[in-house]
């Protein structure tokens, strides 16, 4: 049964004791509710608002009940269709995708109010992945319980949506370091006793994720110091590929690994503020030549054409 303290959650518990049949006393659901025979009616006024047809009985044993054949159809889904359902109206804005939202979760599974309430996203999905894998790691996200994955014993922090890619973000305790692994190479999860201490406060897991693709081992490791703020420098630099560092002057420190420096230039030009290349020097080579190229197209110099 609903929880019964809010006055929404009582108009929907007394819709969920008419659909059980018969005729209900004012009395039995004034009890029931937890609310005066006034409130009741107001109630009941709420639903034939919403277009469904309470009939008042009249006389002794009198009282409400629905209309005679009316009876509002279930929805059955399965997992991976209830995950779909719910993630297709997550983050849509107006009433009625917020209304319509919330009616799904009181009839969709309950082990979906997990994935409800851990999911981050950094980016929207238009496919989600197996129910399988995605449901028991939420649960696990929320109740801070160790899971199997694969060979492997992990506790997941946070379920992350990319780009269109899933990801779990957590600690792995025999590497003893914080992991992300993509959901779609995940072949299954199970649930195992305990539970891990939570992440520290203030973690993100859609940030931490970020971070790590960031710093991951590529073969070019880039030092900067960029003159500019960081929502300047977020239009060319997402958190994805460069990690900002904050400091008490005007200067940010900016660290990247990249496979190949060859387009970092461009998109060193494209800032257009000052910077200043503290590692590799090889980049300051590629930007050097790519100012002669620039400024030899801007004098209209046909050589520069190549």
């Amino acid at each position: 049964m609903a929880d019964v303290t809010r006055p929404t959650a009582r108009v929907l518990t007394l819709l969920e004791l008419l659909q059980s049949g018969g005729v209900r006393t004012l009395a039995d659901l004034a009890e029931r509710l937890g609310v005066d025979a006034r409130t009741v009616r107001r109630y009941v006024q709420h639903l034939v608002d919403l277009d469904i047809p309470v009939e008042s009985v009249r006389g002794r044993y009198g009282g409400y009940r629905l209309a005679r054949g009316h009876r509002l159809p279930p929805l059955m889904f399965g997992d991976d269709e209830a995950v779909a359902v719910l993630l297709g109206l997550t983050g849509r804005s107006g009433t009625a995708a917020q209304t319509a939202a919330a009616k799904l979760r009181r009839v969709l599974p309950a082990r979906l109010d997990a994935l409800h309430d851990t999911l981050e996203s950094t980016s929207p999905s238009t496919e989600a992945p197996d129910g399988a894998i995605l449901l028991p790691l939420a649960a696990a996200v929320r109740d801070h319980q160790p899971v199997r994955l694969d060979e492997r014993t992990f506790f997941p922090y946070g379920v992350v949506v990319h780009r269109g890619r899933w990801y779990v973000t957590g600690f792995d305790p025999a590497a003893g370091e914080r992991r992300s692994f993509r959901l779609d190479r995940i072949t299954g999860v199970r649930a195992l006793p305990g539970s891990f201490d939570p992440p520290p406060a203030g973690y993100d897991a859609a940030e931490s994720l970020l971070i790590g693709f960031a710093t991951a081992g590529y073969r070019h490791e880039v030092r900067l110091r960029v003159r500019a703020t960081p929502a300047q420098l977020r239009t060319r630099l997402p958190a994805s590929l460069a990690v900002i560092r904050s400091t008490d002057g005007p200067w940010l420190h900016i660290d990247m690994r990249v496979e190949s420096l060859d387009w970092v230039p461009a998109v060193l030009a494209s800032l257009d503020r000052p910077f200043v290349i503290e590692h590799p020097p090889e980049l300051r080579t590629l930007v050097a030549g790519l100012a002669t190229r620039l400024a030899g197209y801007a004098a209209g110099d046909d050589s520069a054409a190549g």
